[in-house]
């Protein structure tokens, strides 16, 4: 595989308005958020055609089930107010340090991972899952603390509920998968 994945179609916005009022934090939570969904989906396409192990492929799957929808609602919440919804482009795998920090991974990570192959892969996959996942749950964290909207809080909710169990199910799978 050549170059750096590509990422999946931009959001088209179908969501409906977020309720309340939405503040900075709000739109803060949803800017990182839908990139960073929007590259999880890609690194789970990545896993569906190129993962080895088979926990490794059930992730992927539950990421790609998950992501979309919050996008979609995400994405609605900024066209229903007349705003551009953030560009994946423009923050997708920028290598940016806020972005870092919040779980997202550079051109050169995700290139990599797409040319890795077998075991190498999954741990590799599993690696940046892990800090995908982390990254998502200290936005989520700082959306239920800063935000103001009971629909923005309810997304930040279900992605602090859900990512606890899968951190740990892959910090399970990297134990048992051997260095390459």
């Amino acid at each position: 595989m050549s170059g750096a994945p590509t990422v999946s179609a931009r959001p088209t916005g179908l969501g409906t308005p977020a309720t309340g009022a939405v503040g900075t934090g709000d739109v803060s939570f949803a800017t990182m958020m839908i990139p960073q969904h929007i590259q999880a989906v890609a690194m789970a396409d990545l896993a569906l055609k190129q993962a080895s192990n088979a926990k490794v492929k059930a992730l992927a799957s539950q990421v790609k089930k998950a992501a979309p929808p919050e996008t979609a609602r995400m994405s609605g919440w900024f066209t229903s107010v007349g705003s551009p919804v953030p560009d994946p482009g423009a923050h997708n795998m920028s290598g940016a340090a806020s972005m870092a920090e919040h779980g997202m991974m550079s051109v050169k990570q995700m290139t990599g991972l797409g040319a890795a192959t077998g075991a190498g892969f999954d741990r590799m996959w599993l690696q940046m899952m892990l800090k995908n996942q982390e990254g998502a749950l200290l936005v989520a964290k700082a959306e239920i603390t800063d935000g103001g909207s009971p629909d923005v809080k309810q997304v930040a909710q279900a992605i602090i509920d859900r990512n606890p169990a899968q951190i740990a199910q892959m910090t399970t799978i990297l134990a048992g998968i051997p260095q390459t």
